[in-house]
């Protein structure tokens, strides 16, 4: 099955989908606001399983290494263990004392096995929002601090770039990480985008190191080249593109989740799953460590 245009790819329709990942050949996904966590096979249109329902927003997860079934949430005000059978396990809480209602967005693992989870202020404070780093043995550190609402991270391959959006403001940012301590350097512009594309929301890179992102309000994904410059735009069905990445057959499927949150007519394909077939193959998801309690 070649999908040559962007395909309705489930009949469920949710508040915000987000955090998508492609992991043991299955996409994980999450409805943020409702605290989620969904999967689906990703080789054919079927409805989204529910593996977890959570009672606080629910940004994304990460498998944790070599516990089979586990997965490290960004959820609520901090960071948990979702393990495979029984309770959450809490393990850091991050913006819990922040001054104003403050909550986790997205977030992701490296390809060192560090968690990325970046938090942001229910009333979209400029500046209110955080990038935490979370290494395995150590204490949670903010590594960027005085955004709005963080997307992303994204990581190439070797773990040693990293990119940052930051949503209202329209701008994505360039890093680069140390591999043996994901200490950040060399911050520059990546792309600035003006309000008329859209925000950039999800992001992840492909095996060119080329970096897809989510256009929020937009209604399209967009590849960019390493230099800054466009090479493609596929617009789409849906007003709110959030989450973004590649997998399914040889990880050239594009799974883009969308959002119905904030519109007053949500369209028929708005809040749904939807996927389309690209040419590059995307990266393997990575897995994170366990942080220190």
């Amino acid at each position: 099955m070649e999908l040559t245009e962007p395909t309705v790819w489930s009949t469920d329709r949710l508040e915000l989908g987000e955090g998508l990942r492609w992991v043991d050949d299955r996409l994980v996904l999450v409805d943020l606001l409702a605290g989620r966590l969904l999967e689906n096979d990703g080789d054919a249109p079927t409805p989204l399983r529910e593996l977890r329902r959570l009672d606080v927003p629910l940004g994304a997860v990460a498998p944790v290494l070599d516990r089979a079934g586990e997965w490290l949430a960004a959820a609520g005000t901090g960071v948990t263990v979702l393990p495979a059978t029984g309770d959450p396990v809490p393990v850091a809480d991050l913006v819990g004392d922040a001054p104003e209602p403050t909550r986790m967005n997205d977030a992701v693992a490296d390809p060192h096995g560090r968690f990325w989870a970046g938090s942001m202020t229910y009333a979209m404070t400029p500046g209110g929002g955080t990038l935490f780093r979370l290494t395995p043995g150590a204490e949670p550190v903010p590594a960027v601090t005085g955004l709005t609402i963080p997307n992303g991270p994204a990581f190439d391959a070797t773990g040693t770039t990293m990119y940052l959006a930051d949503t209202p403001l329209g701008q994505i940012d360039r890093f680069t990480v140390d591999p043996a301590t994901g200490a950040l350097s060399g911050r520059e512009p990546f792309v600035r985008l003006s309000p008329a594309d859209g925000g950039p929301d999800g992001m992840t890179l492909d095996a060119a190191g080329h970096l897809w992102i989510a256009l929020w309000g937009g209604s399209a994904v967009r590849r960019y080249r390493p230099d800054g410059t466009l090479d493609r735009e596929i617009r789409l069905p849906a007003k709110q593109p959030a989450g973004i990445c590649l997998g399914g057959p040889g990880l050239r499927r594009l799974f883009i989740g969308t959002a119905r949150v904030g519109l007053d007519t949500p369209g028929p394909a708005d809040g749904a799953l939807l996927a389309v077939d690209v040419e590059v193959p995307g990266l393997p998801a990575a897995g994170a460590g366990v942080p220190t309690r």
